[in-house]
C-alpha cells in the first residue's frame, strides 16, 4: 500500500507524491514563546515527529522545519510583565521548548528559523502584495485586502461573508472589509520595532510562516502542518499571501490534529484547566505521554486523564519488559543451528502490517497493535528454554525498528547504562556468596531507587526497568 495522507484542503485522503522524487519539504507551525508549552502543544510536536520519522524510514529525505514566533502583542504584554526585552523572553522561552522536545524524544528539525532573522524577508513579501493589489496601508498598519482572492476560504471550506473573526484578526474602522488581516502592525511608543516602508512596526501574526516557508523551502512545499486551530485563520491567510505572491501552491498536503481535552473538557484559561509539560513530566516518563498521544488517530479529539495516562503506562510497560526480555536472553542464547524460518516470516509479517498501518493516514493506533504482535510473538519464543541468538536478534532488531519511527523505548539520560546495571548485579552475586549482606541490600536498593527490578529466573537473575 502506498502513502495515503488525509488533505484538510481536499477533505478526503489522498496518495502521497512528493514534488521531488525521494525528498519531503515539510513544515509545521512552531510556538509563540512568551510561556512554557502545554499538553495541548504537545500533541502536534509528537505527532509531527512521528511523521517525519516514518517518512524517513521508508527512505525519503526530509527537510522539516518548526519556527519560532518570537515577537507578537502576547510577547511584548508579558515582557512588560517580567520587566525584560522582548528578546530577553524569547531566549528564556526557546531554550525552555528545547529542552522540553528533547525531553519528549523529539528529534531536532532542520531549521527553527525566528522572526526577528527574516524581518526583510516579511517585508519584501508585504511590498510584494501591496504591488500586486492584494494589500493597503492605513495609518502606519498594512492590511491583506482578502476580497481580491478568489479562493479566501478554501481550507477552512467557509464562505468569505460566513467566516468566524479568528482570534488574531481584529476588527478596526481603517480596515476596508472586517475580514482584512493585518500584515504589517505600527509601533506604539516603546514597543520593539523594525523600519519599514511603512514606518516603524513590526510584521503581523500570518505573514511570518508564509515569509519563511519561501525562504527556506520554496514556492510550493509538500506537507504543512500544525493543530486544527491554525486551519483558520492561519493557514487560511498563509494560502492568500503566498498564493497571491507565487501563483502557485502553498502546500500540495495540509494535515492537523484534532484537540487535546482534559477530563472532557477543552483545555482553556477561563477553565485553568492547562498543564505544562515540563510539570508532567515530573511525574511519568516521557514515553508515557508519547505513547498516549500515539494511541489515539491524530484526527481525533483526544481526553486526557488520570486513567488513560495509567493505560498508556501500563502498555508501554508490556513493550519495554518484552525488549529488556530479549537483551537478556541474548547473554544465554545459542549460536548453533538455523533460525526456525517460520519465525523470520512472522517477524517481516508484522513489520507489513506497521507499514500498512502507517501508510493508511498515519494510523498510530493500529501500528502499535501490530508492536504488540510482535511483543506477543517474542514473548511466546522466550518462553522456550533453549532460543536461538539470531532469532532473538531478529525480534530486537525489528522493535528497534518501530522505536525509530514512535520514539516509545526507554533512552532517559539519567538511567543506569546496561553494562553499568550488569556490574552492579554481579557484584551483588558475589556479595551474597561472601555473605556481606549489608552491600547486597545496598546494592538492591540502589537498583530499586533507579527503577531496576531483579528477577531470579532459570537462567539466572535478570532485571527490568519498571
Amino acid at each position: 500500500m502506498t502513502l495515503k495522507v488525509y488533505n484538510t484542503l481536499s477533505r478526503k485522503k489522498e496518495e502521497f507524491v512528493p514534488i521531488e522524487p525521494g525528498k519531503v519539504k515539510m513544515y509545521v507551525c512552531g510556538p509563540t514563546v512568551y510561556n512554557y508549552i502545554h499538553i495541548g502543544n504537545g500533541r502536534p510536536v509528537i505527532f509531527f515527529d512521528v511523521v517525519r520519522r516514518y517518512l524517513a524510514s521508508q527512505g525519503y529525505e526530509v527537510t522539516y522545519i518548526t519556527n519560532f514566533t518570537d515577537v507578537d502583542d502576547k510577547m511584548i504584554r508579558k515582557a512588560e510583565e517580567m520587566a525584560v526585552t522582548v528578546p530577553e523572553l524569547a531566549e528564556t522561552f526557546i531554550a525552555a521548548f528545547l529542552e522540553d522536545i528533547k525531553t519528549m524524544g523529539v528529534h531536532d528539525a532542520t531549521l527553527n528559523p525566528r522572526v526577528t532573522d527574516n524581518i526583510q524577508e516579511i517585508v519584501d513579501f508585504i511590498a510584494a502584495l501591496v504591488e500586486k493589489g492584494f494589500a493597503y496601508e492605513a495609518g502606519g498598519d498594512v492590511y491583506y485586502r482578502t476580497t481580491k482572492f478568489a479562493d479566501y476560504g478554501k481550507l477552512s471550506h467557509q464562505n468569505l461573508e460566513e467566516l468566524q473573526y479568528g482570534i488574531r484578526i481584529e476588527v478596526d474602522d481603517r480596515k476596508e472589509n472586517p475580514q482584512d488581516f493585518v500584515l504589517w502592525k505600527a509601533a506604539k511608543p516603546g514597543e520593539i520595532y523594525w523600519d519599514s516602508p511603512w514606518g516603524q512596526g513590526r510584521p503581523g501574526w500570518h505573514i511570518e510562516c508564509s515569509a519563511m516557508v519561501r525562504k527556506y523551502l520554496g514556492e510550493t512545499i509538500d506537507i504543512h502542518g500544525g493543530g486544527q486551530d491554525l486551519t483558520f485563520p492561519h493557514h487560511e491567510c498563509e494560502i492568500a499571501q503566498t498564493e497571491a505572491v507565487t501563483g502557485h501552491p502553498m502546500a500540495n498536503y495540509w494535515l492537523h490534529n484534532a484537540f487535546l481535552n482534559i477530563d472532557n473538557e477543552k483545555m482553556s484559561k477561563s477553565l485553568g484547566n492547562g498543564i505544562l509539560i515540563r510539570d508532567l513530566l515530573k511525574q511519568m516518563k516521557p514515553q508515557v505521554f508519547r505513547f498516549f498521544m500515539l494511541a489515539a488517530h491524530y484526527r481525533n479529539p483526544l481526553n486526557f486523564s488520570d486513567e488513560s495516562l495509567k493505560q498508556a503506562a501500563n502498555s508501554l510497560e508490556r513493550i519495554q519488559n518484552a525488549y529488556d526480555n530479549l537483551k537478556h536472553r541474548l547473554n544465554t542464547a545459542s549460536a548453533t543451528g538455523e533460525v526456525d524460518s517460520a519465525i523470520t516470516a512472522r517477524i517481516q509479517e508484522i513489520n507489513a502490517q506497521f507499514v500498512d498501518k502507517m501508510n493508511d493516514d498515519f494510523n498510530t493506533p493500529d501500528a502499535i497493535t501490530a508492536v504488540f504482535e510482535l511483543v506477543s510473538e517474542a514473548n511466546h519464543y522466550l518462553q522456550q528454554e533453549r532460543v536461538h541468538s539470531e532469532a532473538v536478534q531478529q525480534f530486537m532488531a525489528q522493535l528497534e525498528r518501530f522505536d525509530a519511527v514512535l520514539g516509545l523505548l526507554s533512552q532517559a539520560a539519567d538511567e543506569l547504562l546496561d553494562a553499568e546495571i550488569e556490574q552492579l548485579i554481579v557484584e551483588r552475586t558475589e556479595a551474597r556468596k561472601s555473605k556481606n549482606w549489608a552491600r547486597a541490600d545496598e546494592i538492591r536498593d540502589l537498583l530499586t531507587e533507579k527503577g531496576i527490578f531483579l528477577e531470579d529466573t532459570p537462567q539466572g537473575i535478570r532485571w527490568r526497568r519498571k
